[in-house]
């Protein structure tokens, strides 16, 4: 996992997140633009797919659990999709929330899984 690339989905996700939860608020129901970003989430998390496995099929390793990291990926995966399936059911101020709280949801993720690839532990002795 790249630093730089973590560093970029991180904040972009972030970002989204906001620009959901300020839509939500204003009580815009799920658009194109709140739909197209978590899509745009959900394809850097492809291409981070595409990476670990092609860093893992080379020789590295997450300093961490090697499945684990590969197990909150795939999780993360489905979390957009499930949103923007809320969101097409259900054309409401809330569903942009569930937009919203995918988002954050996938930049928890992503810290989770830089620690997991990295090796960094919080609260460790």
């Amino acid at each position: 996992m790249f630093d730089w690339a973590y560093f970029a989905q991180l904040w972009f996700a972030m970002a989204v997140g906001l620009f959901t939860v300020s839509l939500g608020l204003f009580k815009r129901p799920p658009s194109w633009f709140s739909v197209g970003t978590i899509a745009i989430v959900e394809g850097f998390l492809l291409v981070q797919l595409a990476v670990s496995i092609a860093l893992v099929a080379t020789g590295h390793q997450a300093v961490g659990d090697t499945v684990e990291f590969f197990g909150y990926l795939i999780t993360a995966l489905l979390v957009p999709p499930a949103a923007v399936a809320w969101a097409a059911f259900e054309r409401t101020r809330l569903s942009t929330l569930v937009i919203s709280v995918a988002a954050f949801t996938i930049a928890i993720m992503l810290v989770r899984m830089w620690q997991i690839w990295s090796g960094i532990r919080f609260g460790a002795q």
